[in-house]
């Protein structure tokens, strides 16, 4: 099993989503941060432009079998992008086990 961790734009979120429910990623958890990176962003507020490098995203947690591992970061790869700065970063981990709290059930079955 794998953990995928997405850090993308608030503004991808929904084509995101909407990919990874295409390719039958039905179970994830998602969260807002913010964070800083290369991109600065900039907000305009009356007619006044003010910069600060505190940058919104959508951070997604998603775990996954091993055979779903390279169709869910393509689908995240080609909806979250946009070919600028700052469209954001994918880690990949290894996960040991999984556990089902309600019937004490173990391993990748869990995850259907």
């Amino acid at each position: 099993m794998k953990k995928i961790e997405a850090i993308i734009r608030k503004s991808k979120y929904s084509d995101v989503k909407e990919a990874l429910h295409s390719v039958g990623v039905n179970f994830f958890s998602y969260w807002d941060a913010t964070g800083r990176g290369n991109e600065k962003e900039g907000h305009v507020y009356r007619g006044v432009s003010y910069s600060t490098s505190d940058i919104q995203r959508r951070y997604l947690s998603i775990v996954v079998n091993d055979d779903f591992e390279e169709v869910t970061i393509k689908a995240i790869l080609e909806a979250g992008s946009t070919g600028e700065v700052g469209d954001g970063k994918i880690f990949v981990s290894e996960i040991v086990d999984c556990y089902r709290i309600r019937t004490g059930e173990k391993g990748g079955d869990t995850l259907k």
